[in-house]
């Protein structure tokens, strides 16, 4: 009974004391990050002070138009997405015409198995900004999904 309980009092202990210091390790990185972006407010341009969400933008942002169909499988299930892509440079209004009708085919072609959870999410995003991608010959740099519905 007296070693199940220092057995009991010690794995508490470690735990404890993981905890403390797993927090004190994310609040270090939390506070750096936060003097980082104050220090850099004073002499970099505000797009750069943002972080990731600057590099996103460095980019010219074209909404497309809400994309609304009904995927391949259950085929009563309809979608509704509202995309923006983001290019490295202008480009004319037929390419993102083109890049719109063409996730709008992708979607016809999803079933609601393959995009269920966050890892199924990730995928349809990597797919749509891949085929992007290959409509634009490498201009569009990213996808943004503003909103994603499934009724």
């Amino acid at each position: 009974m007296v070693i199940q309980a220092a057995v009991l009092l010690g794995m508490t202990a470690a735990a404890i004391g993981l905890g403390w210091v797993s927090g004190q390790y994310l609040y270090g990185r939390e506070s750096a990050a936060k003097v980082e972006v104050a220090a850099g407010e004073g002499h970099e341009a505000p797009a750069k002070a943002e972080g990731d969400h600057g590099k996103a933008s460095a980019g010219l942002e074209v909404p497309l138009p809400p994309i609304t169909t009904n995927l391949a499988a259950p085929s009563d299930m309809w979608v509704r997405m509202e995309a923006s892509v983001v290019f490295d440079a202008a480009q004319p209004q037929s390419l993102v015409d083109d890049i719109h009708q063409d996730l709008l085919a992708f979607l016809r072609t999803v079933k609601v198995h393959q995009i269920e959870g966050a890892s199924g999410f990730q995928h349809l995003k990597a797919d749509l900004e891949e085929r992007a991608k290959i409509r634009s010959e490498g201009h569009v740099k990213q996808v943004l999904i503003r909103t994603l519905l499934f009724e």
